[in-house]
Parts: structure tokens; sequence; C-alpha cells
């Protein structure tokens, strides 16, 4: 999705004049045409991301819409103190832009990864967290950041490749039909379960926005018809999707169902590999996703 990024930066750049760009000294091989087009509004802030976010909350009181990218830990949990307390106490629009968030940037290890992210953002007050599905989302993602006031993450990551079509970018989508269980996802890692052969059976959304302040009627509909609901997130369940989802599902339900909740619980065998081996052991991919969804259908 980087690349989407960097095109849709330049594209928007012509209509929305006050944007600026800052790099935490990241985007080697990706931002050169961006830096080129900002001029002197491109400014790489070095390895000061709590001063970078900082500056960004300044130039956003003053009337500027500051864009900061960098690798998701870097951008959102080393800066913590500074989102919280500058951007968004104020309520301004500062857009944080994480790439290779959950296990992205893999063989790097657990400094670069982050499976924190989503829940860490949703936290805090006047943030919203923006989390393309594929490739194609994210300009329409950043279209809606642009119209939004509020302080935003975005996160980045390799886009989705399925089979169905999907609708255009918001908040809920459903991506295909099904009456033997429910799917409740977010992020590209949804796309292991879309390509598999029991997905044929499966009704499957994917959530893109946080907070969740409610859930469609049409996913409660299917919830209470299917009796088993299946949540999928490369992010560690905690704070993340498996409980928001929970809480907000517990009071609508018209009868017990039964529940899969497959997220990210770290490194299991304390060795590191790259993206699709991190999934698989965590039986977010590979056969292990596929023996979890076998054994509890």
């Amino acid at each position: 999705m980087r690349v989407e990024f960097a095109d849709s930066m330049i594209k928007f750049f012509d209509t929305h004049p006050k944007m600026v760009f800052i790099t935490g000294d990241l985007g080697y091989m990706a931002l050169e045409k961006v830096r080129e087009r900002f001029g002197e509004k491109f400014i790489n802030a070095g390895v000061a991301e709590q001063n970078m976010v900082t500056v960004a909350a300044a130039m956003a009181h003053e009337g500027f819409i500051p864009w900061l990218y960098s690798i998701s830990p870097f951008v959102t949990l080393r800066p913590y103190e500074q989102i919280r307390n500058d951007a968004c106490l104020h309520d301004l629009p500062v857009k944080l832009v994480g790439n290779g968030g959950g296990y992205g940037y893999g063989i790097m290890g657990a400094t670069h990864h982050n499976i924190e992210d989503i829940g860490a953002m949703r936290l805090l007050p006047n943030m919203r967290v923006y989390v393309p599905f594929t490739a194609s989302d994210v300009e329409q993602s950043i279209e809606q950041m642009l119209a939004d006031p509020h302080p935003n993450y975005l996160r980045l990551n390799q886009g989705a490749k399925i089979k169905y079509e999907v609708a255009p970018f918001t908040q809920w989508r459903k991506i295909k039909s099904g009456t033997k269980g429910t799917v409740v996802g977010t992020g590209p890692v949804v796309e292991n379960i879309c390509n598999l052969e029991i997905a044929e059976d499966l009704e499957i959304w994917v959530v893109s926005v946080f907070p969740i302040k409610e859930i469609p009627a049409e996913l409660i509909a299917s919830i209470n018809s299917t009796k088993k609901l299946i949540t999928i997130e490369e992010h560690a369940g905690e704070c993340g999707l498996r409980e928001t989802l929970s809480y907000h599902i517990m009071n609508q339900l018209s009868s017990p169902i039964k529940m899969l909740a497959l997220s990210a619980s770290g490194y299991i065998s304390g060795k590191y590999g790259d993206q699709k081996w991190h999934q698989a052991e965590n039986n977010l991919g590979g056969e292990g996703l596929k023996q979890q969804l076998q054994a509890f259908m």
C-alpha cells in the first residue's frame, strides 16, 4: 500500500495546498516523488518522532494538515504521549501514517512489529483509526481522512487480493454472504479466510474504521442466524477487534452463540520470520488457520 499512499499524497496536494508531509527519516525508494511535489512542505524530521508529532500539532493549530509517516511502532508507540497531549487533547487534524502494521516488517523482529497499534490509537480522545483492506482502499481512506477534522491514524500493509468484489471504502463492508458462520475481520489478513475453500459457507465482513460505535443490523442478523462468530485480526485481541466487537454484540444476540477469536499472540516459538510465517504461527494463515476453522465449524 506504500505506493498507493505516495500516489495519493501527490494527487491530493493539488486540491489541499495546506497539506504538509513529515517523515521520520523513512521512505527511501518510495517518497522521492512526494518530496519533489511538496517541495518545502516536505520535512524530514529525522529520528525524533516525539518532536515530529509536537511540530505537526503546532502546524495543525496554524491551519495546516500535517501527514506524519514512519514504520508503524515508530509513529504510534514511540511518540504516544505527544500524540495524546498535543494532537488528541487539542483535537487537531494530525494524520499519522504507519507502514507495516501487525507483522509487516517480518524478520526485522518485535521492535518493528506492531500488534497493539489499533487498540492504542482507538483509546485516545478524538482519534479515528483507518485500516484499508485492499490497495484501492488507500486513496479512498485518505480522502475521508482529509474531510475528517480530527486526528487520524492510517495503518498500511500489503493489500488483500481476493476473488470477491469489494465495495468502496467505508467502516463496514460485507464481502460475501454465507449461512454456516459469520466472519468479522479487519485489515488484509482477512484475505487468508476469503481464499480458503471453507469460506464458501461463511458470511464475511470487514471493519475498516475504529472506534466502533454501532454494528449494522444486517451483521447482527447474520450472527443471530448462523450462531457462529469468527473474528480475525493481525493484532492483539486485547483492546482489538475481539474485545470491542464482543462488547457491542452481547446485548443484541437473540440466543447464545459460539465464538472463535483469531488474533496475534506475539512470538509463540520465540523466533522471527516473514509476515506470512508469523501469521501461520498465530493461526492467522496457512494450515493452522484452516485447522482452527474446520474444528470450530
